[in-house]
């Protein structure tokens, strides 16, 4: 993330974006990475996943009120659709991001 503008320019698209906040040092951030790669094969164009450093973008984190790492927010034309805390296996990401289609 170069700058909170570009952010917003991201989110503020019609298709929906996944925001993985996470660290490297946490075990199941690290366990999400080949999900999030299966999602992206599956899914293709219909989503954008966006992974955003908690350690190195700390005001991001704050912005969005993430406590607790991984935390998944998905965002739709700007605003949060829905959002998750924990590791989650890909049936379950897939309808987390499927709900805001």
């Amino acid at each position: 993330m170069e700058n909170k503008t570009s952010f917003q320019d991201l989110i503020a698209g019609t298709t929906p974006v996944l925001v993985d906040f996470y660290a490297d040092w946490c075990a199941p951030c690290r366990m999400m990475q080949p999900v999030l790669q299966d999602l992206a094969e599956k899914m293709g164009e219909q989503v954008k996943i966006v992974k955003i450093n908690v350690d190195k973008n700390p005001s991001a984190a704050a912005a969005y009120g993430v406590r607790g790492i991984p935390t998944f927010v998905l965002f739709k034309e700007g605003k949060i659709i829905n959002r998750k805390s924990g590791y989650m296996p890909l049936p379950e990401v897939e309808n987390f991001v499927k709900g805001g289609l």
